[in-house]
């Protein structure tokens, strides 16, 4: 029931403002085309300033990002620091891991000491 009655009056809502663009169409074309052009510049206006003071900005989404990186750069740190007494594994191991390098790269032996004769075609 409820939804009937909101269609019934978005409908009859629509049906006025054709019969009021129709009417200012046939009676005054130029002013009709006046407001609608009123109406898009005060759109376009209404836009821009959104878009300008509203929108973030990347600079805005750069510092965003930083001081996310911050925190979790924060985090780290104070997870890596030990307390005294809670230390499982000697100082030592834990200095001695490192990342091993990804680069897997293979050397080919070849005829590097020879020389090609260019002659002996």
């Amino acid at each position: 029931m409820k939804n009937r009655i909101s269609s019934i009056f978005v409908i009859s809502i629509i049906i006025f403002a054709l019969i009021g663009i129709g009417s200012s169409l046939i009676e005054n074309p130029a002013a009709l085309f006046k407001r609608i052009a009123i109406m898009i510049l005060v759109g376009l206006t209404i836009y821009f300033l959104f878009n300008r003071f509203y929108k973030p900005s990347p600079e805005r989404k750069e510092q965003k990002a930083f001081l996310r990186a911050a925190k979790r750069t924060k985090k780290k740190i104070h997870r890596k620091k030990p307390v005294e007494g809670t230390r499982t594994q000697p100082l030592t191991k834990l200095t001695s891991i490192r990342k091993k390098s990804s680069a897997h790269l293979t050397v080919i032996e070849g005829k590097k000491s020879k020389k090609k004769n260019r002659a002996s075609f």
